[in-house]
């Protein structure tokens, strides 16, 4: 195993973006393996370095880690991106959970049956700004960052989150000014700035070819619209 963090994923965004954004804001260079066939799939699972036979898979520090929460914690941890205490680690991993949870209905939104997707956004759209956006427009009101005064890695994944929103509906912030504002300053970190630049390891939206590669290395079939 190489000394270089290497990512093992697909071609597109799904679970691997959020460790993207947190490496990139960490300053650390990471090559990526993008997985394209069953074959590449079938022998990592030979290999016995896919816990659970999941990806994302990320090599680091002599390790192949696995489970999304789990990596993301581990370089938060690594790279003080996690909080100074017990405490703030609690409030850190509560606003991420929340994140979390919102950013992977957007995830699964490529492979929603289009006779499912205006009821899929709906659903997406009523809960972010009735449920989850009003707690983060409270929590950084007043402040630079969401908990202890410092960058973690919450803050990195309410960015990644609020863009993803506007991408699916704009205009989504317009209620939302202290998060509108907290988007601009953490766009004017070098780190951020580099990674939202075309060309970066960002990976836009290229959601057929990516539902396309994810069903054939898994042998799935999506569910056939009525």
């Amino acid at each position: 195993m190489s000394g270089k963090v290497v990512l093992h994923y697909f071609d597109g965004r799904g679970k691997m973006e959020s460790i993207r954004w947190l490496l990139a804001v960490a300053e650390v260079e990471f090559d990526e393996v993008h997985l394209t066939s069953r074959d590449q799939y079938e022998k990592l699972l030979a290999d016995g370095v896919l816990m659970f036979e999941q990806v994302p898979m990320v090599e680091i520090d002599g390790m192949h880690l696995v489970q999304t929460k789990a990596i993301l914690k581990y370089i938060a941890e690594k790279y003080n991106l996690n909080g100074k205490d017990m405490k703030e680690r609690a409030m850190v991993n509560m606003y991420s959970e929340g994140l979390i949870d919102l950013m992977e209905m957007i995830m699964i939104l490529p492979f929603t049956p289009p006779a499912e997707l205006k009821t899929k956004l709906e659903t997406i759209e009523t809960k972010a700004t009735g449920r989850y956006l009003p707690v983060f427009e409270k929590a950084v009101s007043g402040s630079i960052f969401l908990v202890g005064g410092q960058l973690s890695c919450a803050d990195v994944q309410l960015m990644e989150c609020s863009l993803m929103l506007e991408e699916r509906f704009p205009g989504i912030l317009a209620q939302f000014p202290n998060i509108k504002s907290f988007q601009g300053r953490m766009s004017e970190k070098p780190a951020i700035q580099r990674f939202l630049q075309p060309g970066s390891k960002r990976k836009p939206l290229k959601e057929d070819a990516y539902v396309k590669t994810v069903m054939e290395v898994f042998n799935l079939k999506l569910p056939i619209a009525s």
